[in-house]
């Protein structure tokens, strides 16, 4: 209108064609037709930019516009004035728009003032609008995370990371193990997740370490945009991780396996990583090419703790990346010991290729296992052959190694990394050295490897196995008194004769060979065969013990009888073997995968002890119709936070107590709070039942320092303090030095996050876990088990001696060592009164009671758990002590004095009174408090453990969770943690258990079964000392 009126009315008359007409507005029309033109543009190419850029453009036009605008009017007006130039004219407009305003340039008449007035109306009214909605759109696109582009896709190499929420702890887990691998420092990891940003997710990632290679996306992976704008289909993997932290685990179980399909789906040669809660729903991600389910792994984990200690702690260790440099600035020996070895992980390596592993070419397994621990330290525990997927745990003597063999070992370092070893070695073989002997000079050894034991080692030709079947049995000295027992050495190829020990085929025959009318009781003959109903689809078939007849659902209530049978309680059923109780909310299908390895056929019937599941709800039939096949296997309805069911399922007799995390606790207000409920529940059992073994599992491993919180315990806070220091320093094991932890008696599920990161560069991982586990059962395949040092076995001294001794006699591999040892915990206040009067109190109830104590004592010492210090002494040391003692009378003394000063009678029967309650020690209360629940419910009182009476030795084996520490007479304790893979040279200690790697029973079996029971009637005969080593109760 300004422009094109006075135009028109130009042409018609001639005396206003020197009216000055403002032509430089029509910039404003340009910018209108710009934002329309690029609209048009979208639409015509099918392609929508972003709001981002369309919100730029829209302002950097209308600053343009408002520039040229006031420069051209402000040199249009001043032509009357000071006649200012186009040049001076933008610079007086850049002044002024921008506040700054020198005042060398001013306009002089008052046309041009009033437009500089209304041109910072204007501005002062367009440009807010427009920042503010470039801001706007910059937080929505922070939020959003923007896209990660196709030139970065395409030149650098990403991994995608699918969650539903993300939390700091998942985050940091997933960024320190991916990236301690060397070979994934330049990788970058995209973060796809529905929701917005945590805040201490976004601190973190603002630290200039993960700012650079972390790029956090919010979107779906049910959209393509969404996966679009993460590159899915370049990325290099992609993770999709379960949040555990829902209260309905199958409906997050849904949600993972359709962003499973989604990104199937899209990016088909996009390698899967998939994390499944609910083994049920496994099999609908079975084309994901790596997938670990939480549930079977958790109850494969937690059985495997009750026979062979601390196996959480162990496989822990092994799935988590470390250098081995943990504790290592501690006093302490047993933490540099323990942090050295955790350092220890599984590495793979071609035979042909391997320096470790090629002189045994033709040789037998276990010749090359022995010898590659006895040079190098290495810890050989499979194969793989070329033309076979399926990986076999310690195949046997049997297997003779190829070349093509894919070696499975656990070491330090990988042998890539310790290639050093070999250069003196090799040039010896140049200098004709080669046909020494293997300790003809130190220099062809590694260091780690010259000061072991080996060099110790007498290895003769003559035959010194054993006649019965301990494996570790003295042999004769050939008439040589002065010299140590010799070992037989490691045969080369395996013979006839010392294939197989007997005693890993005996049991074949146990069955139908070993009678049993102990008690006059009838005994079930078991039979070995595939369970015949497995709950879900797509669980791995175990030969199992089973009942030759399905047992009636109403039979395997425990607390009820029946028609079948009248026993109500654990006490009438007569079980010889202790109990293993397990506590959980509801009967999931995972709790199967609690049942079959503690059921497998390689373990002995003799050994098989009993399972009570004690459940929140009542199973439904489908899971009864699963268990009822296997013997000895209970259910009964209670909480574990109720003192009467956990009497009425037979926690006096229970070895083992496994308290599973309940789902509806995993969800709080609080994310660590969901914990709180079974850290006071496991607390209270401990103090009920102190001779208890309890196993924990947690939802948040960060809860574990509570499991054994002591506020006046400086050895805690030293623990606390080297947590602190190991987290500060980069370790990704910092939680390791956690007592309760070391000593396998919490555990996390989190904590196997790690096997499914390690699996994007150990693909074998997931395989071997679930072999050592007992979920995946290969033909061919070893198992494992453990082993105890005893007395007799201690002539062995040194792990490398022990390593020889097992595979020469049994053709087992040892990998690792569960060490108890006695350790001092001082307290910052030992003398607090109350300490004293419970002390003194206990003496002299373990007095009056020694002589009620005798007759349980020496049924007990009989038959002791395969995992437990055996209890040698009575009730009568702890007044034997002569701390106690000391004690004792200086609180005597102390009520001595206050006794003298009070005359009265109402003193007196003050004083009595008072002295009444100290005696009145909380033991004492919790000792009647269980004694009177069992009176009311009609269960006898004879077999409970008196927490009053325990001895010290007792309360020594009771301290790996340490709730015990305060009540300590003499402020010892033991400790115990995991050795993977010590040094040849290591020390044999007494009560050590030993994990080993069996080779499978089965594998070797010959048809002829007539030899094999006549090699093995040693072991089956009725005198034989391991045919007795059950428990009583």
């Amino acid at each position: 209108m300004i422009n094109t009126v006075p135009f028109i009315i130009t042409i018609f008359w001639p005396p206003l064609r020197n009216l000055f007409i403002p032509v430089f507005l029509n910039c404003w029309l340009a910018k209108y037709a710009l934002e329309n033109m690029i609209n048009d543009f979208h639409r015509a190419i099918l392609r929508t930019q972003s709001a981002m850029f369309n919100q730029v453009l829209i302002l950097f036009c209308t600053l343009l516009c408002l520039l040229f605008t006031g420069t051209c009017g402000i040199q249009h007006l001043e032509r009357a004035g000071d006649n200012l130039s186009l040049l001076k004219s933008f610079y007086f407009c850049i002044v002024t728009f921008s506040t700054v305003g020198y005042g060398d340039v001013t306009p002089k008449i008052w046309p041009s003032q009033l437009l500089v007035v209304i041109m910072i109306c204007v501005a002062l009214v367009v440009l807010p609008l427009q920042f503010e909605e470039l801001v706007y759109l910059w937080m929505e696109r922070q939020k959003s995370g923007g896209n990660y582009s196709r030139h970065r896709a395409q030149t650098e190499k990403h991994v995608v990371l699918c969650v539903s929420s993300l939390k700091i702890d998942l985050l940091m887990d997933f960024l320190n193990e991916f990236y301690a691998h060397p070979r994934l420092q330049d990788y970058y990891v995209v973060i796809l997740c529905p929701t917005e940003m945590d805040i201490q997710v976004r601190r973190v990632l603002q630290i200039p370490l993960w700012s650079q290679r972390v790029i956090y996306l919010q979107g779906s992976a049910l959209k393509d945009q969404d996966l679009m704008r993460a590159k899915m289909d370049n990325g290099e993997a992609c993770f999709i991780l379960s949040s555990r932290n829902e209260v309905d685990r199958t409906a997050a179980d849904h949600q993972t396996i359709l962003r499973a399909w989604a990104v199937k789906d899209f990016a088909p040669n996009c390698p899967l990583y998939v994390q499944i809660l609910k083994p049920e729903n496994k099999f609908h991600v079975k084309f994901a090419d790596h997938v670990v389910c939480e549930e079977e792994c958790k109850y494969a984990m937690l059985a495997l703790n009750c026979i062979c200690p601390a196996t959480s702690t162990l496989i822990t260790l092994l799935v988590h990346t470390s250098r081995g440099q943990e504790g290592q600035d501690s006093p302490e020996q047993w933490q540099r010991m323990y942090g050295r070895c955790s350092g220890n992980e599984v590495y793979h390596i071609r035979m042909g290729d391997s320096k470790f592993f090629m002189e045994y070419e033709g040789k037998s397994f276990t010749y090359a296992a022995f010898h590659a621990h006895k040079k190098y330290g290495v810890c050989l525990i499979g194969l793989k052959r070329e033309e076979n997927k399926s990986i076999l745990l310690n195949p046997g003597p049997r297997h003779i190694m190829a070349a093509s063999d894919t070696c499975f070992y656990i070491n330090i370092t990988k042998e890539e990394n310790s290639a050093f070893i070999f250069k003196q070695e090799e040039k010896q073989k140049r200098q004709g050295s080669s046909g020494r002997g293997l300790y003809d000079g130190p220099s062809r050894l590694p260091v780690h490897s010259i000061i072991a034991s080996m060099v110790a080692m007498d290895l003769q030709s003559t035959d010194c196995r054993p006649t019965n079947s301990s494996k570790l049995t003295l042999p004769t000295e050939n008439g040589s008194s002065s010299r140590r027992p010799s070992i037989a050495p490691v045969l080369e190829l395996a013979d006839s004769s010392s294939l197989l020990p007997c005693d890993l085929l005996s049991d074949q025959s146990e069955d139908e060979m070993t009678p049993s009318d102990d008690e006059g009781l009838t005994v079930v003959e078991y039979v070995k065969g595939y369970p015949p109903n497995s709950p879900y689809i797509g669980s791995s078939p175990t030969l199992c013990h089973l009942l030759p007849v399905k047992a009636p659902f109403c039979c395997l209530r425990l607390d009820k009888g029946c028609k079948h049978n009248s026993y109500e309680d654990a006490k009438a059923y007569g079980f010889k073997n202790k109990l293993i109780i397990v506590s959980a909310e509801t009967a999931g299908n995972g709790l199967y995968n609690f049942i079959v390895p503690l059921r497998a056929y390689y373990r002995s019937r003799k050994e098989l002890n009993p399972i009570v599941l004690l459940l929140d709800n009542k199973p439904d039939h489908h899971f009864l119709e699963a268990i009822c096949c296997f013997p000895m296997v209970y259910y009964m309805e209670g909480s574990v936070d109720n003192l009467d069911s956990l009497l009425q399922c037979g926690i006096i007799y229970a070895d083992n107590l496994v308290v599973v995390d309940k789902e509806s606790t995993m969800s709080a207000e609080e994310d660590y709070m969901a914990d709180a409920k079974t850290i006071v529940n496991v607390q209270t059992m401990f103090r009920l039942f102190p001779s208890l073994s309890i196993i924990t599992e947690l939802t948040h491993p960060s809860n574990m320092r509570f499991m054994q919180f002591r506020a006046k315990d400086s050895y805690s806070l030293a623990l606390s303090k080297l947590e602190k220091r190991e987290r500060e320093n980069g370790s990704n094991l910092a939680f390791m030095f956690r007592l309760p932890f070391a000593a396998g008696r919490v555990f996390s599920i989190s904590m196997l996050d790690t096997l499914l990161y390690q699996s994007f560069v150990k693909d074998y991982m997931i395989s071997i876990t679930r072999l050592l586990l007992g979920l995946d059962t290969t033909p061919g395949s070893g198992y494992l088990c453990a082993m105890k040092i005893t007395e007799d076995d201690l002539w062995i001294r040194t792990y490398g001696r022990l390593f020889q001794k097992l595979c020469s006699s049994s053709a087992e591999i040892p990998i690792g060592i569960y060490r108890t040892e006695s350790h001092m915990f001082s307290t910052s206040e030992p003398h607090d009164l109350r300490a004293q009067s419970q002390i003194s109190v206990n003496v002299e109830d373990c007095e009056d009671t020694k002589d009620v104590k005798e007759p349980w004592g020496s049924r007990s010492g009989s038959g002791t758990s395969h995992h437990r210090p055996h209890r040698n002494s009575c009730a009568s040391d702890q007044s034997d002590h002569p701390l106690l003692r000391r004690k004792s009378m200086q609180w005597a003394r102390r009520l001595s004095r206050k006794g003298h000063k009070n005359t009265s009678k109402t003193a007196e029967w003050i004083n009595q009174q008072r002295l009444s309650l100290y005696r009145r020690s909380e033991r004492q209360e919790l000792s009647e408090l269980v004694k009177n629940r069992m009176k009311h419910l009609g269960l006898p009182t004879t077999g409970y453990e008196d927490v009053a009476n325990l001895t010290a030795s007792d309360v020594m084996n009771r301290v790996n969770l340490g709730y015990l520490q305060d009540e300590m007479n003499d402020h010892q304790n033991t400790l115990s943690y995991v050795l993977i893979n010590p040094p040849p040279d290591t020390r044999l200690e007494l009560n050590d258990i030993v994990y080993l790697i069996r080779s499978d029973p089965l594998a070797h079996v010959t048809n002829d079964t007539h030899s094999r029971k006549s090699s093995c009637s040693n072991k089956l005969d009725p005198s034989h000392p391991e045919t007795r080593d059950e428990t009583q109760l």
